[in-house]
């Protein structure tokens, strides 16, 4: 097992600095590139209480936490948002509200901006309201523009997010001119991360390297004329980079995530590895899961590095990258991440790459997230 002091500090200095709490899997879109569980329907009546997800946050401060962003599925389907805001704010937690904008109505942002709310980061897929729909699989463009009206309106500094795939790409440019036209403080335009529902729909979903380049070259020049108008956060998929992101800073380094049921993880994905030991807030304290629970020690640190990582000079930048994008596309999270070209399983990478770099000669359709699309047997398979 290794020991928690081996490349813990980082600028954390081994404190769950990030808190992210899932309040909810419940969610009113159908986007086919869903974060949550490929069975999330399954927590929607284990969801904490209130005051549990008061106590999270009380424990979470204990420990070190500076900020909590509250997100799902959609966070806004929980009627006592406005209360946990108001609470982290009482024990000096900086708060986040990660959404996407339906249901954000003016009376619950005055709502949440007088709880204490510090900052929104409002999710929108397209400047045009038929691509906005159809990916997200609702009627909700004109909600997410009202959203961000409202944002603006009230004061708050907003980070706009963009998820891009093949289908959007494109409209990179587009996106940023309305960003900077809204007075967005930050745009985020990040292309897609490919876990549970991405990665089911990645053939369709995952752009080519050259959209990704042309793209790229769109945000430099955006760069170069807004200058510090607007900070522009432009995030390859590291499918295209040969060296894995430092996902979270490293396992169980400063990143703590809550599901709805209370269970406890080092990132929002890492339920779906296998083999794993999860406990919830409602059997154990947080600061023994932090510390002592054979989950997060787990990955965390150097010790546990498997070759080439473990003699890498550049171990202590990426700490052998994500241990999910490790199972899932080897089928062990011990191994070294793919998106490496070092990896010796770096070779499934390539072959996403040059499939995306190929004409789609047909499309499938995507598979959207909703209740029971995916049944138990599709997901053991």
């Amino acid at each position: 097992m290794p020991k928690e002091s081996a490349g813990v500090s980082l600028d954390g200095q081994g404190k769950p600095l990030w808190l992210a709490l899932e309040l909810t899997y419940r969610c009113p879109l159908k986007c086919s590139w869903c974060s949550n569980p490929l069975n999330f329907e399954n927590y929607a009546a284990l969801e904490l209480s209130t005051d549990e997800w008061r106590r999270v946050m009380r424990e979470a401060r204990a420990l070190g936490s500076l900020q909590v962003g509250f997100t799902g599925g959609e966070p806004l389907q929980r009627r006592d948002l406005e209360q946990l805001v108001a609470y982290a704010e009482e024990i000096g937690l900086y708060s986040n509200l990660i959404t996407s904008g339906v249901g954000l109505t003016e009376e619950r942002l005055i709502a949440l901006k007088q709880a204490g709310l510090k900052q929104i980061q409002l999710s929108l897929q397209s400047t045009e309201a038929a691509l906005t729909d159809e990916l997200v699989g609702a009627k909700a463009h004109a909600l997410k523009l009202e959203a961000a009206r409202l944002i603006k309106a009230h004061g708050f500094p907003m980070v706009l997010n963009m998820p891009v795939g093949r289908q959007n790409i494109s409209q990179v440019g587009a996106m940023i001119e309305y960003a900077a036209g809204l007075g967005a403080e930050y745009l985020e335009l990040a292309n897609l991360q490919y876990y549970n529902w991405a990665l089911i729909n990645r053939e369709e979903l995952m752009p080519s390297l050259e959209q990704v380049r042309a793209a790229e070259a769109v945000v430099q020049d955006w760069r170069a004329r807004l200058g510090k108008k607007m900070a522009i956060y432009y995030v390859i998929p590291d499918y295209y980079e040969d060296r894995p992101k430092a996902c979270m800073n490293g396992w169980g380094a400063i990143h703590l995530t809550i599901a709805p049921d209370g269970v406890a993880m080092p990132c929002q994905e890492s339920r779906m590895i296998p083999g794993l030991e999860f406990v919830s807030v409602r059997d154990q304290p947080l600061d023994w899961i932090w510390h002592e629970s054979p989950l997060f020690r787990k990955y965390r640190g150097l010790d546990w590095l498997p070759e080439p990582c473990r003699t890498c000079d550049e171990r202590e930048k990426d700490f052998g990258g994500c241990r999910c994008q490790a199972f899932l596309l080897t089928g062990d999270a011990g191994n070294t991440d793919p998106a490496c070209s070092k990896s010796p399983h770096h070779h499934l990478i390539q072959a996403a790459v040059q499939a995306a770099a190929q004409p789609i000669r047909f499309h499938k359709p995507l598979v959207r997230r909703a209740n029971g699309v995916m049944s138990t047997a599709f997901m053991e398979e």
